[in-house]
C-alpha cells in the first residue's frame, strides 16, 4: 500500500513538473486531441498518424520526468540514508585529513601528522582563528609514519590560550637537510553533526570535518 501511495504521489509531481515547463500534460493532450477530432472537417479530416507521432513524443516526454522525479526521490533517500549515518558518528574518536585542532580549554590536544622519511628535526607551529602563530614546539628528530605532538594550549609564553579553534602545521628536515612534506590530519572526539548543507559536516569541539574528509573511525 506504502509503495502504491508513493507511485502516484511522484507521477503526480512528474505530471506536475511537466505541465510548468511544456504547458500541457499527458491529460490535458487527450482533451485537446478529441476535442480536434470531434471538430474536424469531415471532408478535410486530420491526419491521424501526425496526432498519433505527437501523443507518442509527449508521452517520451511523460515517462522522462517520470524517471528525473524517480531519481530526485531515489537521491533524497540516499542523502537521507547518509545523514543517519553520520548522527551515529557522535561520541566517535575521528581521524581525517586536515590541520584543524580544537582546543577545549583544559584538556591537551593530540596534533597528529605522518612523514614520508625519517627527519633529523622537527617543528611543529599552531596558529589561532586570528592568523597569529601562538606557539612553536621543536621536537628534535622524528620517525618516518605516524607521529603526534601533544598540546598542553599554552603558547609561546608559557600563558594559556582560550578555547577554540587553532590550525598547526609541521616543517621537517632529512638528514641530508631536505625538507619534508608532512601530511597533517584533525582529530579528535565527534559531539555533533551539522545537517543544513548538502553534505553532513561533523563537528569537533570547535573543528568542522566534512564527512568525505573521514579517513578513519574509532569507538
Amino acid at each position: 500500500m506504502v509503495s502504491t501511495v508513493t507511485s502516484t504521489t511522484d507521477t503526480t509531481a512528474a505530471a506536475a513538473a511537466m505541465k510548468k515547463s511544456v504547458g500541457m500534460d499527458k491529460d490535458d493532450f487527450m482533451k485537446l486531441f478529441v476535442a480536434e477530432l470531434q471538430y474536424q472537417d469531415p471532408l478535410e479530416p486530420l491526419d491521424s498518424s501526425a496526432m498519433l507521432d505527437q501523443l507518442s513524443q509527449l508521452s517520451l516526454v511523460e515517462q522522462s520526468y517520470n524517471s528525473n522525479t524517480a531519481l530526485n526521490n531515489l537521491l533524497t533517500a540516499q542523502n537521507n540514508s547518509i545523514s543517519l549515518t553520520a548522527v551515529s558518528f557522535i561520541g566517535k574518536d575521528v581521524k581525517a585529513n586536515g590541520n584543524s585542532a580544537s582546543f577545549d580549554g583544559t584538556v591537551s590536544t593530540n596534533l597528529q601528522f605522518n612523514l614520508p622519511l625519517a627527519a633529523s628535526s622537527t617543528q611543529v607551529s599552531i596558529v589561532n582563528s586570528s592568523g597569529q602563530t601562538v606557539r612553536t614546539a621543536a621536537l628534535g628528530s622524528s620517525g618516518a609514519g605516524e607521529n603526534s605532538f601533544s598540546w598542553d594550549g599554552h603558547d609561546n609564553s608559557g600563558a594559556l590560550l582560550p578555547a577554540g579553534a587553532y590550525t598547526f602545521s609541521v616543517s621537517a628536515t632529512a638528514a641530508d637537510g631536505s625538507s619534508l612534506a608532512a601530511t597533517t590530519y584533525t582529530t579528535g572526539r565527534i559531539d555533533g553533526v551539522d545537517l543544513s548543507g548538502s553534505t553532513p559536516v561533523l563537528a569537533v569541539g570547535a573543528v568542522s570535518v566534512a564527512l568525505g574528509d573521514v579517513i578513519s573511525m574509532g569507538v
